[in-house]
C-alpha cells in the first residue's frame, strides 16, 4: 500500500460512523432496551477507536538482499546494458491500529512510499534497490525511503486521536436516539392498548460470531428469543475485509495460486475462516437449495446459513453474469441475505475488468442499486431474489488479480 495515502481520514471516519449506526440498528429491540448501556457503549468505543501507531525505529531488521539483473539504457550512446541491482527489505515492529497506515491525514505531505504490513506479527516494512555495493549509498537511500514512507505518521496519529476524542459523544447520541425511538414506539403501542410480545423478533444476531477480541455485552437471559440467526452488518463487513485481505495477500505470493484450480484457491480461504470466529463452521462444496456452494458459513449449533460465497475464474463478462445468476437461482433461499462472488482474474488488463464490472453489472435482471465500494477492487450491490423482488440481498463482488504467465 501507499503509506498514509490510500483513504482520506474524512472518508474513513464517515464509514466508521455508518458502521456504528448499522451495528446498533442491527440489534433487536429487546437487546437495545435491555442491555447495560454503559457496557455496550464501552464495547463500541473499544471496537471503533484507533490506537495511535508507535514504530520502533531504533531496532530495524535488514533482510538479506535479493539480487536481480536489470536492463538499463544509455541514451547518450543509445545502448542497452545489464547491471546487478540489490533489493533490500527493512522491517520495523509497531504497535497500534494497522488501519492508520492507510489513512491520508487532513494535513499531509504528498510524498509517500510503498510499505507492507504484517498485522498479525506487528511488522511494517519497505523495500528499495541500489545498483552498487556502497555502504554510504545504502545508508543514504535507506534513510530517504524511510523518511518518505513515514513522513505523514505524526499527522495521521493526530487525526486518529481527534477521532477517538469525539467518538464517545457520537456513540452515546446515536445509541440514545435509536433507543428513544424504540421507547416512543412502545409508548404508542401501549396508548392504543396493543400488547407487544417482545420475544417475537424474527431475527437475532448470533452473539458468538465475533472476533475473539472485544466481548460484546449480553442482556438478561430471562427473556426468550426467536432464534433464526444472521450476522450483523458490522460482522459482515469484518468478514468481507478478512476475505479481501486474504486475497490481496495471495496476489503478492503467486506460489499460493499458481497451478491451482478454483477448489484449491477456495480451500486456502476456508483455512483462514475456520480459525477466525467462534461458533461457526466454514465449509466448501456445501449443498444448499438446489446446488453446492463454494463457501458456506453456518451457525454451528443449528446449521443455519450465515454467509455464502461463490469462487470463479474470470472468463469474460458473460460468464461473470452467469455466476451471479447461478448463485441466486440455485444456492440461495429466502433466509440468505449476505453473499459474495469472488472472481480470480488472470487477464493482464485488470483495470479493464474492473471497469466492466462497474458499468455492466446494472444489466443483471436481479440488480437493484449500488451499495458503496469497500476497496479498489471490491464492490457492494443490492440485488433481489428471482422469485421475490421485495427480498433484498447484499452482494459483494470481490476481484483478485491472479496473473499467470
Amino acid at each position: 500500500m501507499r503509506a498514509f495515502y490510500e483513504i482520506p481520514i474524512s472518508e474513513a471516519t464517515y464509514q466508521r460512523k455508518e458502521h456504528i449506526k448499522n451495528e446498533i440498528k442491527g440489534q433487536t429491540k429487546q437487546y437495545i432496551l435491555g442491555v447495560d448501556e454503559d457496557a455496550y457503549k464501552e464495547y463500541l468505543l473499544e471496537r471503533y477507536a484507533w490506537e495511535p501507531l508507535i514504530i520502533d525505529f531504533n531496532n530495524e531488521q535488514i533482510e538479506e538482499p535479493i539480487k536481480k539483473k536489470e536492463t538499463r539504457e544509455d541514451r547518450l550512446f543509445n545502448e542497452r546494458y545489464t547491471i546487478d541491482v540489490y533489493y533490500f527489505t527493512i522491517k520495523f515492529f509497531f504497535t497500534g491500529s494497522a488501519e492508520i497506515f492507510r489513512l491520508r491525514p487532513n494535513s499531509y505531505n504528498m510524498t509517500s512510499y510503498d510499505i507492507t504490513i504484517n498485522e498479525g506479527k506487528g511488522i511494517v516494512s519497505f523495500q528499495f534497490g541500489i545498483d552498487k555495493l556502497d555502504a554510504e549509498e545504502f545508508k543514504r537511500r535507506k534513510e530517504q525511503v524511510k523518511k518518505n514512507a513515514f513522513i505523514n505518521l505524526e499527522n495521521a496519529n493526530k487525526n486518529a486521536i481527534e477521532w477517538n476524542n469525539q467518538l464517545p459523544a457520537f456513540i452515546s447520541s446515536t445509541f440514545n436516539d435509536i433507543k428513544s425511538n424504540l421507547l416512543k414506539e412502545n409508548d404508542f403501542f401501549a396508548a392504543i392498548n396493543l400488547k407487544v410480545n417482545n420475544a417475537a423478533n424474527s431475527l437475532v444476531t448470533v452473539p458468538v460470531i465475533r472476533k475473539k477480541i472485544v466481548p460484546q455485552p449480553d442482556i438478561s437471559n430471562k427473556q426468550s428469543f426467536s432464534s433464526v440467526p444472521s450476522i450483523s452488518e458490522v460482522q459482515y463487513q469484518d468478514l468481507l475485509k478478512l476475505l479481501f485481505d486474504i486475497g490481496r495477500g495471495m496476489e503478492r505470493k503467486p506460489s499460493l495460486y499458481k497451478g491451482k484450480d478454483e477448489n484449491g484457491i477456495r480451500d486456502y480461504f476456508l483455512s483462514h475462516l475456520e480459525f477466525r470466529y467462534e461458533g461457526i463452521t466454514a465449509t466448501g462444496e456445501t449443498f444448499n437449495n438446489e446446488g453446492k456452494t463454494d463457501i458456506c458459513l453456518k451457525n454451528a449449533p443449528d446449521g443455519t446459513n450465515l454467509f455464502i460465497a461463490e469462487c470463479k475464474f474470470w472468463t469474460g463478462y458473460s460468464g461473470f453474469l452467469d455466476t451471479i445468476t447461478q448463485l441466486f437461482d440455485r444456492y440461495l433461499t429466502w433466509r440468505d441475505s449476505k453473499v459474495a462472488v469472488m472472481m480470480f482474474v488472470k487477464n493482464n488488463d485488470f483495470t479493464s475488468v474492473l471497469n466492466n464490472i462497474r458499468t455492466e453489472i446494472r444489466n443483471h435482471p436481479y440488480y437493484l442499486r449500488p451499495n458503496g465500494q469497500h476497496q479498489d477492487s471490491s464492490f457492494s450491490y443490492i440485488f433481489c431474489l428471482k422469485q421475490d423482488r421485495a427480498k433484498e440481498v447484499k452482494l459483494e463482488i470481490m476481484t483478485f488479480h491472479f496473473y499467470q504467465t
